[in-house]
């Protein structure tokens, strides 16, 4: 029960006051209204609530500068914004100033207990519904296959405050932003459209999954992309990588239709992770354990391959062979030795300018290529002073990350490519999925 709890929503429209009243009532929160900011601080003189819904366009002072005032008085109490006309950098700045989170109109009311569920846990000490992924595989199982899960040593994990980005996306060429916020246990990462659709990243949730058919599913995608509903999160892989190798298990990330591409690496989603904090919650983490090599394409140098096999931790080991000025290359990253921050993040994207200019040409990409490459021409690297001499086979080990997050656990077990690619990842995670879903 929240009987307890008492809500505060400020809005110029009594509708909205009046039915998101009505529910939250229904729900057994305490609810007082207001109409205006200025009426607001005369209510919040007289006693504090619990969490404040706070709508951005109100007469004389509005939203944005009432919530400035309100971090300066009261630090700590939750405010979620609401809006029926900002776009991501409105919610970016309002997560910038000190936001809990922000719901676009016109309001889902299921959307909107979410989100009050999931900044005002309730006080008897219950757990909030979580988010579930797609396609959860069950532990009820004991018997063991090729994989299996088990309970970690790690606990799950979140950011301790929200954590923001702009850029400008690499297909779209247009700007866009994320907002990452905290979730709660078993949520998973899950992404949320600005008209509040849920995406898990899950490999079940990739753009063109349920238009194939079979154990024979393969993926040719030169990013990552997830799917749902109509809606698309494009280019998903280095933030995934990041939160991936920084421990974060559960998060909601808000945004358009792409991820922010700063400089075609992950170091900007780990600066703004780490700037977040990161916080230990009260379960295990759940990892999915190889006890079986499972594999796809032939192993052999000439052939693009990859196959992950038991390993006590987890490792991955990656060859690379293009032609100049990259030739052979090699790396093993393991990162309970080495440095995701410092070795692998800021290694960048890579192409050819030829491979670009035709893909502009053809409408295919936007002009954030350019920004966002290390751009190859006539055996040179053109555009740039290369972060690593092996920066290309690190950032491959990247994408890596990245695409098997969409299992939706950490792997224990050993990685190992030759020549990879986003498709192949994929269906080495998808191939993992198959072998954890039959059990």
């Amino acid at each position: 029960m929240n009987l307890t709890r008492t809500v505060f929503v400020v809005d110029d429209q009594e509708s909205i006051l009046s039915a998101v009243a009505s529910v939250l009532s229904d729900e057994s929160y305490r609810v007082q209204t207001f109409t205006s900011a200025e009426a607001l601080a005369l209510g919040l003189s007289e006693g504090l609530p619990d969490l404040i819904l706070l709508d951005i366009w109100l007469p004389g002072v509005d939203g944005l500068e009432a919530l400035v005032n309100l971090k300066h008085t009261h630090p700590n109490l939750p405010v979620i914004l609401m809006s029926g006309h900002a776009g991501v950098d409105i919610a970016v700045k309002a997560m910038k100033i000190g936001a809990s989170d922000f719901l676009e109109k016109p309001l889902n009311l299921d959307h909107l207990l979410e989100k009050i569920a999931t900044h005002l846990p309730p006080i008897d000490g219950g757990k909030a519904a979580p988010t579930k992924s797609a396609a959860a595989p069950s532990l009820a199982s004991d018997n063991v296959g090729a994989v299996s899960l088990s309970s970690s040593q790690y606990r799950q994990r979140t950011l301790r405050g929200n954590a923001v980005l702009n850029g400008v996306g690499l297909l779209s060429g247009r700007p866009t932003g994320i907002i990452i916020t905290p979730a709660p246990v078993d949520t998973g990462i899950v992404f949320r459209t600005l008209d509040g659709v849920v995406i898990p990243a899950h490999i079940t949730a990739l753009e063109n999954f349920d238009s194939m058919t079979g154990q024979a599913k393969t993926f040719t995608a030169n990013s990552t992309t997830l799917a749902k509903g109509g809606r698309h999160i494009r280019t998903v892989e280095h933030l995934l990588a990041a939160l991936h190798m920084m421990g974060v298990t559960n998060a909601l990330i808000k945004v358009d239709e792409e991820i922010p591409n700063v400089d075609g690496s992950a170091a900007d989603y780990c600066r703004i992770i780490a700037a977040a904090g990161i916080e230990e919650q009260e379960s295990p983490r759940i990892d999915l354990v190889v006890n079986k090599k499972i594999g796809v394409g032939n192993e052999d140098l000439a052939e693009k391959h990859v196959y992950v096999e038991p390993f006590a931790g987890f490792e991955v080991i990656l060859r690379v062979d293009y032609p100049a000025p990259i030739g052979e290359q090699r790396f093993r990253f393991n990162p309970s030795k080495q440095s995701f921050t410092d070795e692998i993040a800021p290694a960048r994207s890579f192409n050819t300018f030829e491979n670009i200019d035709m893909a502009q040409q053809r409408g295919m990409v936007g002009s954030g290529y350019l920004n966002s490459h290390i751009i190859i021409h006539d055996g040179k690297v053109i555009n740039t002073k290369l972060n690593f001499p092996d920066e290309f086979v690190r950032h491959k080990i990247l994408d890596l990350l990245g695409d098997l997050f969409l299992l939706g656990h950490n792997l224990r077990g050993r990685v190992v490519g030759n020549m990879t690619s986003h498709g192949l990842n994929q269906s080495l995670a998808l191939k993992i999925h198959q072998e954890l879903s039959q059990r």
